[in-house]
């Protein structure tokens, strides 16, 4: 497979310029397109390929990492996290609460493992923002952007390539594994912006339950290709030789980094050892469950393990019922349905990572948070089916939804040197709006950046005009959760 280039040349394409397509993923780019690039390819790549420092701050030292488990579509505070059983019938919902590991600390009947793991982990159930749809939702939580109308891509780089453009400022990567993977990951309403492509995850798609699955082009064994590559590796190389001459500022740089990784991912055996899930005894991958989900977190386990400093992965598809998403909207699900539907398979699969995270000594090291972009309204709506499936009953069949409600909605975290066993924030007697301890998306961001090392607070990145914009421009770490 080839990788294509756009060469047209813009007034400023930003800290990286033009890997065009999907984001980048070794696993659709290959190596093939490195060695189709023209010196002519090449000086056009490098007249827009202006690769912008921060202007402030510094990269991190300590290689700590972030799990990020996306719930698209946003899970109902009432049905979960933040149950109101003293409301009235039409908010509350029809789950019975059960009590937790933490005195005073309740949960919905659904989440029993939760209930028994509860102090190991700080559930937040004052989140807030202001978009009520899917993508501006999503883009104001990953990335910052204040902006509650829906676009069809984003102004501003989310979190998470924020992050590995910034770790990438340190130099070249020692660990064979990409600094950022996603497996299944929340792609759809986020992404590089003016940071480009090849700041973007590695990407595995597919079920990692499936005994035919496989992440292809790693870890390559046969000699003969790995000598294959490495000659279209120098090809590569001495086409720019001349260039070099004229290459003051580094222009190339981003393009020498992307290379030299998926030549490192492609070529040493150790990286296809951190994806194979066949290394895990029976009890563990049971313990997760053996379904799509259970294998993703395990998976997402293994790679921060073995180096990896961003992880996301969304709990999407066939488990969450008819329209593979969190949406509960009647027309999609019967959401009473659906939350006992996908309950249980994301019951085990959350609580066995939170636990392997502590006992595997990675709690300091390595964050968890699990959220979507908003919540689901309090108050049950009533309409018709527009489809049977899985927690839905057949078209035209009135059922219970519950819709978008980004003005409150609970997410949960753990690890990172958190203090855990607690609950921060409150909303209202029906769960509408907050009333203690608001905390937006700048504050959500900021704690994500504290953790891995980077000062949201002074750090800017020069955007598609070449001004200075900042990764966080309101909100500060939620001191609560700090250890």
């Amino acid at each position: 497979m080839s990788s294509h280039f756009n060469a047209s040349v813009n007034n400023c394409s930003g800290p990286i310029g033009p890997l065009s397509g999907p984001r980048r993923s070794f696993l659709q780019a290959g190596l093939a397109g490195f060695a189709t690039l023209s010196l002519p390819g090449i000086l056009r790549l490098q007249a827009r390929n202006r690769l912008h420092a921060s202007e402030t701050g510094k990269s991190p030292s300590e290689k700590t990492a972030v799990i990020m488990v996306w719930q698209p579509g946003g899970l109902s505070h009432i049905d979960s996290f933040d149950p109101k059983p003293t409301a009235a019938s039409e908010y509350r919902g029809p789950f019975e609460t059960i009590a937790t590991k933490v005195p005073g600390l309740r949960f919905t009947e659904l989440f029993p493992l939760h209930a028994q793991l509860a102090d190991r982990f700080t559930v937040l159930r004052s989140m807030n923002q202001t978009a009520g749809g899917h993508p501006a939702g999503s883009m104001q939580l990953l990335s910052g952007d204040p902006d509650t109308r829906d676009k069809v891509k984003p102004r501003f780089p989310d979190w998470m390539t924020v992050a590995n453009y910034m770790r990438s400022q340190e130099g070249p990567r020692r660990n064979p594994l990409p600094a950022y993977v996603g497996i299944n990951p929340p792609l759809e309403y986020n992404g590089p912006a003016y940071l480009g492509d090849a700041y973007s995850p590695f990407t595995v798609m597919g079920d990692p339950n499936q005994p035919t699955f496989s992440v292809p082009n790693i870890g390559l064994t046969d000699s003969g290709e790995v000598k294959r590559l490495d000659r279209r590796s120098n090809l590569r190389r001495n086409l720019d030789t001349l260039e070099r001459t004229f290459d003051q500022q580094r222009e190339l740089l981003a393009l020498d980094e992307f290379e030299s990784q998926a030549m490192t991912l492609l070529t040493n055996p150790k990286t296809k050892d951190a994806f194979d899930l066949s290394r895990e005894d029976d009890k563990t991958r049971d313990r997760y469950g053996r379904n799509s989900w259970g294998q993703q977190l395990l998976m997402a386990r293994r790679l921060v393990e073995a180096g990896v400093e961003v992880m996301t992965t969304s709990l999407s598809g066939p488990l969450c019922g008819r329209v593979q998403n969190w949406d509960d909207h009647a027309v999609n699900h019967n959401v009473f349905e659906a939350m006992k539907f996908r309950a249980a398979a994301y019951d085990r699969a959350v609580t066995a990572l939170i636990e392997d995270i502590y006992e595997r000594g990675l709690d300091k090291r390595v964050m968890v948070v699990i959220t979507g972009e908003f919540g689901r309204t309090p108050k049950i709506e009533y309409s018709p089916s527009t489809g049977a499936g899985d927690a839905s009953a057949p078209a035209g069949t009135i059922q219970p939804g519950r819709d978008h409600w980004p003005r409150a909605f609970c997410n949960v975290w753990a690890g990172g040197g958190i203090q855990t066993g607690r609950v921060i924030g409150a909303t209202d007697k029906r769960g509408e709006d907050v009333v203690e301890r608001r905390c937006g998306p700048g504050d959500f961001l900021a704690t994500l950046y504290q953790h891995l090392g980077i000062d949201s607070a002074n750090t800017l990145i020069r955007d598609f005009n070449g001004r200075p914009t900042p990764i966080v421009d309101h909100g500060k770490p939620i001191s609560e959760l700090m250890g």
